[in-house]
């Protein structure tokens, strides 16, 4: 069944472009929820770049050096599901019908993971630009690092479509700033210039000259007058493409709600179905069939379908190439193997700093920096950096160049003060794939961060965080710059492992696992100042750490403890010397290092009760932040030695006395406990 003959190619475009509008216009109306306004106006903008830039092969979603396609605009989702369908990555007409449902591949926003052609999720407004950046940073890491005689092997473009909130939200500011700062030439942003946000005209907040600021930027700039200019856009995304020292950002004027009577260029396009009534006057406006919903006719499907295909070939000989060099270059076959599988090569583990009990003190800052520079040749792929405090994070890769214009193969970062954009590209280089990111800054600083952290957990991605100056041990900065309620808010984040080691072995374990854990992020949560080095020989192993928790100390005889000492980080020293007092009393104390709560808790039964005994009510939790979650731990008729306050300005050793956080009252309290 067709809508009408191809007479000539602009009918016929014209034709598939209302396919994609009418398919997001029957979607949202079905669910009765959802934006159909903006897929009604950018429908020609996505059928440009799907049938004419977009280098990539519908069968195949995964193909390393396929272009990125980025919706930042993600309450546009109908107008990517709608190419995502008739471009043959899998769904199905009934995925669309099934538009925001329970358990559908067509969720209100688009999800990494739950839909074949979604590189990332977006919804929150100016993630999908940072993640944007990041990919194009990972695009050119990697043409530089894997190469052969005909150039890079991974070369291509990253795309997005973004919206005046993404353009209003900070986080897309801070990544568009490092983007033009870094010269990201492969990066082309096509701005939905509508000038209408959901509570109105954009001039209410947003008056700007938009264009200037990004060329302040350091982007190159192009407008389209009219988005249904398929012309117009071919030609500024050719010219984009074409620049090659600079990323690229084309604001194309458009039409919320494209062809509706009535709410066309109104903020009622935005975020709700047309209605109806609308629906109908709509089709009846642009000439589409009143029924059956969700049409699309026969030669559109076919032709959109030859476009999904027509990056066949080019992935074919993609492959051929890269078949070649692996052959030509086992060794660097290896390490391509590698790099897409997140694996260290082997000897990694032998690498690592060793210490022992009688070392000097170490702050756990200190020895993740020597593990990253240890561990750095063994992933070459790890690249990352710090919002402009390396030097206080101890994160340089010291072999290693900085990333940055005519030098791409540099693995460090200097993203400048910019924790919630480096964040979001950590996001975007880690759903590239093929590296392994790493970001660093003070752990206070996760409060700028939290939409990017929260959305890294959520898609699963794999980035390594690492958080400095950990609690009121950062010392005179003051309240400002020590954490409170950090740790308490990362924990509660689903499918985040949030690590505090308690000294230098443990801070080497907790490397070990967040170089084997790729099922989403890790962060290392560290001191500024010195700790003491644990006795391996006297207490229990480091190895513990894998597992959450375990047994550091425990008094001797098979009979359960009298109370269980329950510590993290820079604390756990505390109770091992409160410990030791109470045990040469004849108390049968015990000190459980816990770490990592979340993989604790992920533990049998058996193990758990092995390490907290439920008969034992005796407890007290130990740790300079908030006590909100110990409960869980401690139980009902334990105690918890926290800071449910924000601290003050003075050296760390004086907060730590005044607070608390001292072997006298660690062992008064736990006294006071068992009764006196």
């Amino acid at each position: 069944m067709s809508l009408q003959s191809p007479d000539t190619a602009a009918t016929f475009e014209q034709t598939c472009i209302d396919t994609i509008r009418f398919l997001a216009v029957d979607a949202v109306q079905k669910a009765n929820s959802g934006h159909p306004g903006m897929p009604m106006g950018m429908a020609p903008v996505a059928h440009v770049l799907w049938t004419r830039h977009l280098t990539y092969d519908a069968a195949h979603p995964d193909w390393p050096d396929r272009d990125r396609f980025v919706l930042s605009a993600g309450h546009g989702s109908m107008l990517l599901y709608a190419m995502l369908y008739l471009t043959g990555y899998g769904l199905t007409i009934d995925d669309l019908e099934h538009f925001r449902k329970l358990g559908s591949r067509t969720p209100g926003h688009p999800e990494y993971r739950d839909t074949p052609g979604v590189e990332t999720t977006t919804g929150p407004l100016g993630q999908g630009f940072g993640n944007a950046v990041g990919m194009a940073i990972a695009e050119a890491f990697l043409g530089a690092t894997f190469a052969d005689a005909s150039g890079p092997l991974i070369d291509h473009y990253t795309f997005a479509i973004a919206s005046d909130g993404d353009l209003m939200e900070g986080v897309a500011s801070e990544a568009a700033s490092l983007a033009g700062h870094l010269g990201l030439g492969k990066l082309v942003v096509l701005y939905d210039d509508n000038l209408i946000s959901l509570d109105g005209p954009t001039e209410m907040a947003f008056t700007e000259d938009r264009m200037a600021r990004f060329a302040a930027y350091g982007w190159h700039t192009q407008a389209v007058a009219d988005a249904n200019d398929l012309e117009a856009i071919d030609a500024a995304v050719v010219a984009a493409k074409a620049e090659t020292a600079r990323p690229s950002i084309i604001a194309v004027r458009s039409h919320i709600g494209y062809g509706s009577p009535h709410k066309q260029d109104t903020a009622k396009a935005h975020g709700a179905p047309l209605g109806a009534d609308e629906v109908k006057l709509t089709k009846e406006n642009l000439g589409w069939p009143l029924e059956p919903t969700f049409y699309v006719p026969d030669d559109v499907l076919a032709y959109y379908r030859r476009a999904g295909a027509r990056g066949a070939p080019e992935r074919e000989a993609w492959q051929a190439r890269l078949a070649a060099w692996k052959a030509a270059s086992p060794e660097a076959a290896q390490q391509w193997e590698r790099a897409f599988s997140r694996e260290p090569a082997p000897g990694w583990q032998e690498a690592l700093p060793v210490y022992r009990g009688g070392d000097s003190a170490v702050a756990t800052r200190s020895v993740s920096g020597a593990v990253i520079n240890a561990v750095a040749p063994f992933v070459p792929t790890m690249i990352g950096g710090s919002a402009d405090l390396a030097s206080s994070n101890d994160t340089t890769i010291k072999e290693a160049a900085v990333f940055g214009p005519g030098s791409y193969g540099g693995r460090n970062i200097w993203f400048g003060v910019r924790e919630h954009a480096m964040a979001s590209a950590a996001n975007g280089m880690a759903l590239h794939g093929g590296v392994i990111p790493f970001a660093a800054t003070f752990f206070v600083f996760t409060d700028y961060q939290r939409p990017a952290l929260r959305l890294g957990a959520l898609m699963g991605a794999p980035v390594k965080y690492v958080f400095t100056h950990d609690s009121i041990g950062l010392g005179e900065d003051g309240p400002t710059h020590q954490p409170v309620e950090q740790l308490a808010m990362l924990r509660a984040t689903p499918n985040f492992t949030v690590v505090r080691p308690a000294d230098a072995t443990e801070t080497v374990e907790a490397w070990k696992l967040a170089l084997t854990l790729n099922g989403g992020p890790v962060a290392l949560v560290l001191t500024r100042q010195a700790l003491p080095v644990i006795d391996r020989e006297r207490y229990a192993p480091a190895d513990g750490l894998a597992r959450g928790a375990y047994v550091l100390a425990d008094a001797a005889g098979p009979v359960e403890p009298d109370i269980i000492l329950i510590a993290t980080g820079s604390e756990v020293h505390l109770a091992l010397e409160a410990h030791e007092r109470l045990v040469g009393e004849g108390v049968r104390s015990r000190v459980v290092s816990m770490p990592c709560r979340t993989l604790f808790f992920a533990q049998d039964e058996a193990y758990r009760e092995a390490v907290l005994p439920p008969r034992v009510e005796a407890r007290l939790s130990v740790e300079a932040a908030a006590t909100f979650g110990w409960r869980d731990v401690v139980g009902d008729h334990g105690q918890s030695i926290g800071l449910d306050r924000f601290g003050a300005s003075a050296p760390a050793a004086d907060l730590f006395e005044t607070f608390g956080f001292t072997v006298d009252n660690v062992y008064g309290r736990a006294r006071a406990m068992l009764g006196g």
